[in-house]
């Protein structure tokens, strides 16, 4: 059975294996910045999942049916994730950077597309990332048989889209998260301040983080420093996070409610991912 989220959430070894998971992040993110960067913001991420999805779900032996440009708009748009020319403008970023590619095939004007290696490679990385958590949490076995069923992705990956399209707790985040989601690389940014935090001191109402300078936060995320500094003092000024000392020379803290909020985000994510692994099995068992 799959786990929900308040299970996940009340775990007591949850924040210890989100924190290995966080940093599993960052060193995706180290690996390939720009790429990584699509699965960093809200509005991104779910435009990727949207496409990726798409092109899972295609059509054998007709394409027009997987990955297009139109499809990809129409459904970002019938979902209100984004408008059709951010939608439009990021499917054209994706071919830019070779995270996506045309098909060797045309139908008149219509130009399917699909992902690279590279992005697929990536993506499962996420995936896999998330397994080994959610088998952290029960001692299950969900990492070694997606590493041994090949395939397993493309069925995993439109349910979970569909299980974070469709979720209130990941379209409307609580206020602190939200302020970081909708910032270029915010994922990123909340990953790298909870990879800090040392789990024994999560119950203290000012959690220390491992940061101290904000330019070398920004110049390693590849992030405007005002950028960032604006939405630091937004999240200040609500009481989210702080300096120990003097601000922006100091150990950065966050409060009890954000890390809550990031763990609660996480637990909701897991369970998604969970519920799409588990009716994968289901249904992989059942044929």
């Amino acid at each position: 059975m799959a786990l929900v989220s308040e299970d996940i959430a009340r775990h007591p070894a949850l924040r210890r294996h989100v924190q290995a998971q966080s940093r599993t992040l960052l060193q995706t993110y180290e690996a390939n910045p720009r790429l990584a960067s699509v699965f960093a913001a809200q509005q991104r991420w779910l435009m990727a999942h949207i496409g990726l999805g798409l092109y899972f779900n295609r059509e054998p032996d007709d394409h027009r049916k997987g990955l297009t440009s139109a499809r990809f708009m129409d459904n970002i748009c019938r979902h209100s994730v984004a408008s059709r020319n951010t939608a439009d403008a990021f499917l054209k970023e994706m071919l830019h950077y070779g995270f996506i590619r045309h098909l060797p095939i045309k139908y008149g004007r219509i130009r399917p597309f699909e992902p690279t290696a590279g992005t697929l490679e990536t993506v499962a990385g996420w995936v896999m990332a998330h397994l080994k958590t959610l088998d952290s949490l029960d001692n299950g076995f969900r990492l070694a048989a997606f590493v041994a069923q090949p395939d397993l992705l493309a069925k995993l990956q439109p349910l979970v889209a569909d299980g974070l399209l469709s979720s209130h707790a990941v379209r409307e985040p609580r206020q602190t998260f939200s302020l970081f989601t909708w910032l270029d690389n915010g994922g990123i940014v909340m990953d790298w301040l909870m990879s800090g935090v040392d789990p024994d001191h999560a119950d203290l109402d000012r959690i220390p983080t491992g940061v101290v300078s904000i330019g070398d936060f920004a110049s390693w995320l590849k992030l405007s420093r005002t950028h960032l500094s604006r939405k630091l003092r937004d999240a200040e000024e609500l009481g989210s996070i702080g300096w120990l000392g003097q601000r922006g020379h100091s150990v950065m803290w966050v409060s009890s409610e954000f890390y809550q909020e990031y763990m609660t985000a996480q637990a909701v994510k897991l369970a998604i991912i969970d519920a799409a692994f588990d009716n994968c099995v289901v249904t992989s068992e059942a044929s």
